[in-house]
């Protein structure tokens, strides 16, 4: 018998008898498995899933193209190309192509948080799944699909707060409290 060891260290039952109680503990615990796809998770309101274009209340496209977002973005992940026009109102360019390389995105929001027009969001979408990576890249048809979709499956948040973060934004003096504020009123 080694020095210092006496029969009980050598049989091991003490730490077994305590693995065991662990496992006892996690037995009874509330499982926090959920059995996707049949249970879906409930995500917070700020989750930051695929991206979507909006349109504006004549269901047109809110983009002007000024390429904010594309500016704005770490990842490098924006391609627009401007084109003049395109709407009979004041608008001096709209995009021509819009695209979107969902694979390269790191959903940061910096592209959401620079667009002037609000013309740009994320939705809670995020089971993405497809064969090829070209199919990852989603064009300009295809995020403002993804509005539509968003919107049929959200009717409530057809109405966004659109103006009141317009005049947040356009001000210097709001505060992380005038969000938050604007946030409770606007789901009542």
């Amino acid at each position: 018998m080694p020095r210092g060891k006496n029969w009980v260290d050598l049989t091991y039952i003490i730490p077994v008898m305590k693995g065991l109680a662990i496992t006892l503990q996690h037995l009874f615990k509330r499982k926090l498995v959920l059995k996707y796809p049949e249970e879906k998770k409930v995500l917070p309101p700020n989750y930051r899933g695929l991206h979507m274009l909006t349109r504006d209340e004549k269901g047109r496209e809110k983009c002007v193209a000024c390429e904010m977002c594309s500016t704005a973005c770490p990842a490098d992940c924006i391609r627009i190309v401007a084109g003049d026009g395109g709407w009979d109102d004041s608008r001096e360019k709209h995009p021509v192509a819009f695209e979107i390389d969902e694979l390269r995105c790191i959903y940061c929001g910096m592209c959401v948080e620079a667009c002037p027009e609000d013309a740009i969001d994320m939705t809670d979408m995020h089971n993405l799944a497809d064969y090829t990576r070209q199919d990852f890249i989603y064009n300009k048809e295809r995020l403002l699909g993804v509005y539509d979709e968003y919107i049929k499956r959200h009717p409530d948040r057809a109405k966004r707060r659109d103006g009141q973060y317009k005049a947040m934004k356009n001000s210097s003096y709001f505060t992380v409290n005038d969000v938050h504020h604007a946030n409770q009123h606007s789901s009542h």
